[in-house]
């Protein structure tokens, strides 16, 4: 076969590579646009004091590791509305997404009412002092903010399962601007502000997801939405938001369980050093630079494999899996050769507003980091993807088990007896997570492989589908 041939197969047809990119370029744009906003503050409070970007990187990871299992959950409605899209029975679509909104909301005073915990939470970490009041600050903002944080990323599935992912793109933009303004504004205290240093950071971030909510929800209730879709239907149904909750919340717990166990991988590194913290979150920030689009690709794989389920086309759903996975794989070679051949260049934002003797300490350690990100990006592309597919079709509960089981096996108890224990370095803390990282990839291309998914479905069946069922 030739290449062309080859070429040719893959990107025509349903399930291709065309299809896969039409859909995901805006959700990868969009992710992209949230990591400018992460990138911003980071950038910006580097400039402010090392012991501030240390601080906000902690409480920032800290904190989506409680936010992350609301949110996880919020945008698994991307599942239930491409279900509901491709299987034509749209009037369920309006229904569903309010009750994300109900749950966005009770999420958000949860998160409110732990807000009080974050002082005494990273007095414990053993951090300098200085640094831990930097962390307990940005992370009680981020919990007294979290309903619109929720809000906005539940809101967007309305609009990501129809494949309507520019809207997301544009409101996401929008958001991006509202924060990078604000940073600008509130942490250097410009344009008559206070110098609020790392709470600004973290009232920025709040009042940019509230004006995208806001955003979301004026669409949302258009004429046209309201007729095609039943959005005006908002009330609270305990049996679909029970279904909801059912499929979602496996997927929550497993984004926010993850996030905790790179919140302790990273206190692991503080109790090294403040340098090692310092180089961890700068490396696993530039990650993020290159890895948000890949999670972009992976709510467009979960869009597609959900629609196509839905219209009982898992051949498609299966096609477009590995179309996806193929893209990321050729995406993160490319990031990887980055990382390992030009990554001064790489650091040339932080260099240039910080301190040059304190950078000269850490800049040397974040080049070997970044020898590890391109290493294990490759097996994360396949995680993301394949547990993408998996999630599309309703397999929620696998990918859980595993990556909570493999993250406290091989890489944070491995980490902490070697490195914090037994005096071991930060390299060796590192290979650890690289191991994760591989481990978890793997799995879950063989999960995906192994084909059960194919039968599932989140969306309850029709009379329909219970007559034919019965023969």
């Amino acid at each position: 076969m030739s290449a062309r041939v080859f070429l040719r197969g893959f990107w025509t047809g349903p399930g291709g590579g065309r299809e896969v990119l039409a859909l995901s370029y805006p959700l990868i744009l969009s992710q992209m646009s949230f990591t400018i906003q992460v990138f911003v503050d980071r950038l910006f409070l580097t400039w402010y004091s090392r012991e501030a970007v240390a601080g906000a990187v902690m409480g920032l990871i800290a904190t989506w590791a409680v936010i992350g299992v609301f949110l996880g959950t919020g945008e698994y409605l991307t599942t239930f509305v491409a279900q509901y899209f491709g299987a034509g029975r749209r009037d369920r679509i309006g229904p569903v997404v309010w009750q994300g909104v109900y749950f966005s909301l009770g999420a958000g005073l949860l998160a409110a009412a732990l807000s009080p915990l974050a002082g005494p939470v990273f007095a414990r970490a053993g951090h300098e002092p200085l640094v831990q009041v930097y962390e307990a600050a940005y992370s009680r903002i981020l919990m007294l903010g979290a309903f619109p944080i929720v809000l906005m990323a539940t809101l967007s599935t309305f609009f990501a399962g129809r494949g309507r992912t520019k809207v997301v793109l544009w409101v996401n933009v929008l958001a991006t601007a509202v924060n990078a303004t604000l940073d600008y504004l509130w942490i250097f205290g410009h344009g008559g502000f206070q110098r609020w240093g790392v709470a600004g950071a973290a009232w920025a971030t709040v009042t940019s997801q509230a004006a995208g909510s806001a955003v979301y929800l004026a669409l949302m209730l258009r004429g046209a939405h309201r007729a095609q879709f039943n959005t005006a239907s908002a009330r609270l149904r305990p049996r679909l938001l029970s279904r909801f909750l059912r499929f979602g919340l496996p997927t929550g717990l497993q984004y926010s369980l993850e996030l905790l166990a790179f919140a302790i991988f990273l206190l692991i590194m503080g109790r090294i050093s403040t340098n090692g913290l310092a180089a961890s979150g700068i490396a696993f920030n530039l990650n993020m630079i290159v890895f948000m689009p890949l999670l972009g690709l992976g709510v467009g794989v979960s869009s597609l494999v959900g629609r196509h389920l839905g219209a009982n086309r898992p051949e498609v759903a299966e096609r477009t899996t590995w179309s996806a996975l193929w893209m990321g794989l050729g995406y993160m070679t490319l990031c990887g050769a980055l990382y390992v051949l030009l990554p001064r260049l790489l650091l040339a934002p932080y260099v240039a507003g910080a301190d040059p003797a304190t950078f000269a300490e850490v800049e040397p350690v974040i080049v070997v980091l970044l020898r590890f990100v391109a290493l294990y990006s490759i097996f994360d592309t396949m995680n993301v993807v394949c547990a993408s597919g998996l999630k599309g079709a309703g397999d929620t509960f696998y990918p859980l088990a595993a990556s909570v089981t493999l993250s406290w096996v091989v890489m944070l108890v491995p980490s902490y007896l070697l490195c914090v224990v037994g005096g071991a370095g930060i390299y060796t803390a590192w290979a650890t997570c690289s191991v994760y990282v591989a481990a978890l990839g793997l799995l879950m291309l063989s999960r995906f492989r192994a084909g059960r998914w194919k039968a599932l479905r989140v969306i309850e069946p029709t009379v329909t589908d219970l007559e034919e069922a019965r023969g």
